[in-house]
């Protein structure tokens, strides 16, 4: 009897545990953490690249609805000057600043924008710093990609953010505190057929910045790694979610990706994953079960490829069993 009553139990909590996992937009670790920790960012100045649409500028309201103070950077400055607006409108002027920065702009350009971001609100410091801004190409064949567009995506996502890190670190350190928010991706982790040099700057940047907290945690600075995969963007910059018409992909949305993303910083957590199946499961795999998650990445590969032409979904279980061919 006891043992029928243990294998029920058993029954019923994995199968709660998988459905959980089936229907999370996030890590087992993160979606089991409460509520963003206000008092870990009242009052505190956040910096955040990227900051005139999508993700970023949801980040800048969310942050500013805890409390914080935000400075608010990116290359648009009219479209800065709006988030700006409607930031002020809703919150005090004296808890918003807007600073253009253009990171691939070389060393000298971001060593005075982080002079003045460590002026701003009488000289206090940025306690957070969220690299968010990110060049992204149009999905192509990896060996399709340019020396152009190799060299404007690494200056962005790569040797401008780790650039403006190495000028701001020094900062942190004096103070004796200081936490990097980095905004990665799921292909930052993972195989990403049509987006080769993405992934590349994506995979770089998780080396780098899991390798400067192992170096600096010690000395009061802390790094958190988010890794969103498919983010729905239509309500913030207007377009489709995937930017292909009629496409069926379902998306984590950015509202939902800032939240998570602060509540990662905010109880500390050093990675941090948000996505919908099949992205999540395909995470883990390459994680725990790199033979299995690679196997099943070369199965979908050039069907992903196929999809993206067709401006089809790219994120589909259909992509494992290859594309049905029509009928004559």
């Amino acid at each position: 009897m006891l043992a029928l009553v243990l294998g029920a139990l058993f029954f019923a909590v994995t199968a709660a545990l998988l459905l959980k996992f089936a229907t999370a937009d996030g890590d087992f670790t993160l979606v089991s953490r409460g509520p963003a920790k206000r008092e870990e960012v009242e009052g505190k100045v956040v910096w955040i690249t990227g900051a005139s649409r999508g993700i970023g500028e949801i980040l800048a309201r969310q942050f500013a609805s805890l409390g914080a103070k935000v400075i608010l950077s990116a290359r648009n400055t009219v479209e800065l000057e709006r988030v700006q607006n409607e930031l002020i409108s809703k919150y005090s002027p004296s808890r918003v600043e807007v600073l253009p920065l253009d990171l691939s702009s070389g060393e000298e350009s971001l060593k005075e924008a982080v002079q003045k971001a460590e002026s701003l609100f009488s000289g206090a410091g940025v306690d957070y710093m969220v690299h968010n801004a990110a060049f992204e190409r149009p999905k192509r064949k990896a060996i399709e990609e340019t020396e152009k567009g190799l060299q404007t995506t690494f200056n962005v996502n790569v040797l401008g953010t780790i650039t403006l890190t190495r000028l701001l670190a020094p900062c942190m350190l004096k103070r004796g505190r200081g936490h990097f928010i980095v905004m990665s991706s799921a292909a930052g982790k993972c195989p990403a057929p049509g987006q080769a040099i993405y992934s590349a700057s994506k995979h770089a940047l998780n080396g780098y910045f899991h390798t400067l907290r192992s170096e600096l945690c010690q000395k009061g600075i802390k790094v958190t790694i988010v890794c969103p995969g498919p983010i729905e963007t239509s309500k913030v910059s207007g377009e489709s979610s995937s930017g292909q018409s009629g496409s069926s992909e379902k998306r984590v949305s950015s509202e939902r990706c800032a939240e998570l993303t602060i509540v990662a910083a905010t109880h500390g957590l050093k990675e941090a994953w948000i996505s919908y199946q099949p992205v999540l499961l395909v995470m883990y795999l390459i994680q725990y079960m790199p033979t299995i998650g690679y196997w099943f990445m070369d199965k979908i590969g050039a069907n992903r490829l196929d999809a993206a032409e067709r401006k089809g979904n790219t994120y589909s279980w259909k992509l494992f069993f290859g594309r049905k061919k029509k009928s004559a």
